[in-house]
Parts: structure tokens; C-alpha cells; sequence
């Protein structure tokens, strides 16, 4: 069966860096996305970003470019999220999710419609 396995998050102060990783299995990552959302208390699931393990694309919400970093290990079996300079606004469950949508644009992988296998979630909270 397929399964996706968050783990990496935890509690940082402000300006520090996490790195979650969603792990998966059942199924082979290429000709699939990856994407990466974040669900605050009381707001709605936002995408974060997403990679395509075809070819690497990498993809982004404004909101976060040039502060996170979605990667790939090179067995293609583990996602990280390098998200660095986290604010109290980044405070969120971050979920991983698996698409195989063939899409060209962050419009496209940033709905949570199109994404069939979702993680657990890893709480991730920035705060003094």
C-alpha cells in the first residue's frame, strides 16, 4: 500500500531552520508530484510547495520563495522541506501529499484536490 511517513518537525525559535522529510513507499515517485501543505489552527490548508520527481521541478507559494526548499534524496524515496528564518506565521501541521497530476505550474499543485495519498501531518512550531 502506499504510505507517507512526515517526521523532521518540532519546536524552534524564530530565524532557526527545520528540515522535515516525507518518506514514501508503495509506489514509484517518478511521473509524480510531491506536495507539501501547512494547516494552521484556525486557517485553511495551505499549499506550500511541490516537487515533480519526472524531472525536478520545483515549485512554490509566494509566500514562502527564497526561504524554503523542497529537494529530493537520490533514491527518490524521501522529500525534505528545508525551510529556514521560520517566523511565528510559519506555526502550522506540515503533510506531505502524492499526486499524479502532470502539471507545469505552482497553479496546478497547489490545490489539495488533485493530491490522492496524504501524510499524518508534523507539527511544526516557531516561537520564542
Amino acid at each position: 500500500q502506499v504510505q507517507l511517513v512526515e517526521s523532521g518537525g518540532g519546536l524552534v525559535q524564530p530565524g532557526g531552520s527545520l528540515r522535515p522529510s516525507c518518506a514514501a513507499s508503495g509506489f514509484p515517485l517518478d511521473y509524480y508530484g510531491i506536495g507539501w501543505f501547512r494547516q494552521a489552527p484556525g486557517k485553511e490548508r495551505e499549499g506550500v510547495s511541490a516537487i515533480s520527481s519526472s524531472d525536478g521541478s520545483t515549485y512554490y507559494a509566494d509566500s514562502v520563495k527564497g526561504q524554503f526548499t523542497i529537494s529530493n534524496d537520490n533514491t527518490k524515496n524521501t522529500v525534505f522541506l528545508q525551510m529556514d528564518s521560520l517566523k511565528p506565521e510559519d506555526t502550522a501541521v506540515y503533510y506531505c501529499a502524492l499526486t499524479g497530476f502532470y502539471g507545469s505550474s505552482w497553479i496546478h499543485f497547489r490545490s489539495p484536490q488533485i493530491y490522492h495519498y496524504w501524510g499524518q501531518g508534523t507539527q511544526v512550531t516557531v516561537s520564542s
